[in-house]
């Protein structure tokens, strides 16, 4: 039935009862409903004075032409409606009526009938206490009372629907089962019964694990089994299934996994072959002793800290220390364990034990613990070069190896780790480091001892610059570096070292020689540590040195070759010769150069500088130079008739033109010959006069040179020769020419006659 028509009946049935009440409370006359079936309904109603008999209505409500209609004498007060219709309702209407047949009084009521009668379709047991029947659904009903019987005992319950279970009965027996549908009116006569018998109890196991790799499994006997099956599982359903089956009452499951929780399942079957109930139980296997124990002390403390692997299914561990007839103990439930107050210097024999709530397994193998070493003594620090720092200390006993600490004033910590006496650090210039030495061995770390500090030497410039500011002086400048109170400048050579020292950080070193390659190094000191002598050092090579001149040699009239010695296989030399009419220049790189077209009869200061990428030198010494070597020798004069006069030499050169120019008081006479020609003649020349000679080289231009020197020449009339002066006329050259030029020469000349 509906929820919906559920509540109308129930809400039908209360309006009836209201009236009813209504006309009972008129008349005194009223009837009840005692019972309800699916097609009766029992009723009595009070007696009524002066009535004869009674008669009993009952109309279907949602029925039509369905009623029925009973008659009673007056001494019976109770009676049964049947053939009614199943899940209808009913108006039932009781009458009191007199001996002449008049309605003395009445009363009326609602009443449902039952449900019909449910029919079981099957009643199985899977549970040893309970037996589940299927049913089909009965129209109307709002629930079903569901029944099984054994003997005196019935127990009952009430479900909404099928299927539906009878809980609370015993294993191994047989229940007639019956069902009944209920409604607001009532319920159904009970069902054709079923005869079921529920199925055998579960055998109660009694498990332990008396290894690590095995299970026990036993129960106790179970009525009317014939053999029981136990399975065995890892709980978390990895691994396969192992199953068994037994008419015993005992099994042992072996090769199992260590601490590992098993789910255990048992159940009995009948000589039907129907199993009964199963029986779940969860088993941990006891654990394996723990694996890898290790033990070790806490930075230093006199106390163990002993660690291990943890075994699979272990809850708690127990840790023992034995030295002698001493035994210290600790229990945990994690993986270490810490065992304090231990003596320094002894051994102890350490087992652990793993215990779960299957048991204990076995002591580990014992690991012996010696206590931590003592602090290592005689501890010393030392630079055995720059940038490592050796830390050496003694031995110690129960040191398996040794840990050194070292600390800079930074903050900055490092460490080396090692079974010998002594450590290699790397050392930064200008630090202070604070040391540290400790011994270790498999219990721990000794002690701390004295604490070392050593200041490392001041670092170098690494950044400075030389510059080379003149041909024999560097400038060097840097940067300040972490640790330097004072700087050193040092420039050394084959040759010599030249120093610098300041606080400040540049130096100036002057006074160096040429064409030389210095390694320039900065140094810094410091008061604590002295003189930091690894500092890196820079090249600088000077400018060249001043050449030395050691020749001029004539090539041809205006060509001349200086020679020097070349001292720097980089330079470039630049020869100038300079002189009143201009520079001349020439550039080699050996140690020769060759200045053309220089002017003759010059005078000239020659110079050499070399030029490197170190730079420029200072010029060599002056050396003077006078070109010739270009006026004319051997000059004479010949009688040319009465009035002539020839004046010959000897040219230098072939190629150079020469004038001739004779003065006197009684006029200037002037001859220019052509190119080559060795003579030039005058003519119409006075006589009786002194004449000053001069037979000069023409420049291109047909200027008249005027350093070639002079000679007087005295001309007679007397008789047809001409005379020379008995005086002596000295030369006297320029004064740009060389000093080895400017010796007096005295020429004597001889009268030649035609």
């Amino acid at each position: 039935m509906r929820g919906s028509e559920r509540a109308s009946l129930e809400l039908i049935g209360l309006l009836l009862h209201s009236l009813e009440v209504v006309f009972s409370a008129n008349t005194g006359f009223s009837m009840s409903i005692y019972d309800v079936t699916s097609r009766s309904i029992y009723l009595r109603w009070s007696k009524f004075s002066g009535a004869s008999s009674y008669r009993v209505t009952a109309t279907a409500v949602n029925t039509v032409g369905h009623s029925l209609l009973a008659h009673f004498s007056d001494v019976t007060l109770k009676s049964t409606l049947t053939s009614l219709i199943p899940n209808t309702v009913y108006a039932i209407q009781a009458e009191a009526i007199d001996k002449n047949g008049i309605i003395l009084a009445e009363t009326q009521t609602m009443q449902s009938t039952a449900p019909d009668i449910p029919v079981i379709d099957q009643a199985y047991s899977k549970l040893s206490n309970s037996i589940t029947v299927e049913w089909r659904a009965v129209p109307g009903a709002t629930s079903y009372l569901l029944s099984a019987q054994d003997g005196d005992s019935c127990i009952e319950t009430v479900v909404t629907k099928s299927p539906g279970t009878v809980m609370g009965l015993e294993p191994a027996t047989c229940y007639r089962i019956t069902i009944r549908s209920v409604n607001a009116g009532g319920k159904s006569r009970p069902s054709p019964s079923r005869k079921t018998t529920t199925v055998l109890s579960a055998p109660i196991l009694s498990v332990s694990s008396p290894s690590y790799d095995s299970i026990a499994v036993s129960w106790k006997a179970v009525y009317m089994a014939v053999g029981f099956s136990v399975s065995l599982m890892r709980s978390d359903g990895l691994g396969r299934m192992l199953k068994q089956n037994t008419t015993n009452t005992s099994f042992i499951f072996s090769n199992l996994d260590p601490g590992t929780l098993y789910t255990i399942k048992a159940y009995a079957w009948n000589a039907n072959g129907l199993p009964g109930d199963d029986f779940t139980y969860n088993q941990r296997t006891s654990p394996k002793a723990p694996a890898d124990v290790q033990v070790a002390f806490n930075s230093g403390v006199l106390r163990a800290i002993v660690s291990w692997m943890p075994a699979e299914g272990a809850l708690t561990y127990s840790v023992t220390a034995s030295s002698g007839l001493l035994k210290l103990k600790c229990n945990t439930t994690s993986s270490s364990c810490i065992i304090p107050s231990l003596q320094c210097g002894s051994e102890y024999s350490v087992s652990v034990t793993a215990h779960n709530d299957a048991g204990s397994s076995n002591p580990t193998d014992a690991v012996s613990l010696k206590t931590i070493p003592c602090a290592p003594g005689n501890i010393s620090t030392e630079e055995d070069e720059r940038g490592n720092l050796l830390v050496s200390w003694s031995r110690v006993n129960f040191g398996h190896y040794y840990v050194v600490f070292v600390k800079s004033d930074d903050g900055l910590e490092v460490y080396c780790n090692t079974s010998h006496t002594q450590c290699h650090f790397q050392s930064d210039c200008g630090f202070t480091y604070f040391i540290s030495v400790f011994a270790y061995n498999k219990a721990g770390q000794s002690p701390l001892g004295d604490v070392f500090n050593y200041t490392t030497a001041p670092c170098c410039p690494s950044n400075f610059r030389a510059v080379l500011v003149s041909s024999d002086t560097v400038e060097v400048s840097w940067s300040p570096v972490r640790g330097a109170e004072m700087y050193e400048t040092k420039a050394a050579s084959w040759r010599g070292t030249v120093l610098c020292n300041d606080t400040a950080t540049a130096c100036t070193l002057s006074a160096l020689r040429c064409n030389t390659r210095y390694n320039v190094t900065v140094y810094s000191f410091s008061e604590a540590r002295g003189s930091n002598t690894s500092c890196a050092s820079k090249y600088v090579a000077t400018a060249p040195c001043s050449p030395e001149i050691k020749n001029i040699s004539k090539e041809a009239l205006s060509v001349i070759s200086v020679h020097w010695q070349s001292n720097n296989e980089e330079a470039t030399y630049i020869v100038t010769a300079r002189g009143e009419t201009g520079l001349w220049h020439c550039t080699s790189s050996g140690n020769s150069c060759t200045l053309i077209n220089l002017p003759c009869g010059s005078a000239f200061s020659v110079s050499v500088i070399a030029r490197s990428p170190a730079g420029q030198s200072l010029p060599s010494y002056s050396v003077p130079l006078e070109t010739g070597a270009c006026c004319p020798s051997g000059v004479k004069l010949y009688r040319l008739g009465s009035n002539g006069i020839r004046v010959y030499w000897r040219a230098s050169e072939e190629t150079i033109s020469y004038i001739t120019d004779l003065c006197g008081s009684k006029g200037n006479f002037t001859c220019t010959p052509s190119s080559g020609v060795s003579y030039c003649d005058i003519t119409e020349i006075p006589c009786g006069d002194v004449y000053t000679v001069v037979v000069s080289p023409a420049t291109d231009k047909r200027l008249k040179l005027t350093f070639c020197p002079k000679k007087i020449y005295s001309v007679t009339c007397s008789g047809s020769s001409v005379g020379m002066g008995k005086n002596t006329q000295y030369i006297h050259f320029n004064s740009h020419v060389h000093r080895s030029m400017l010796a007096l020469y005295k020429i004597k000349l001889q009268i030649i006659y035609t």
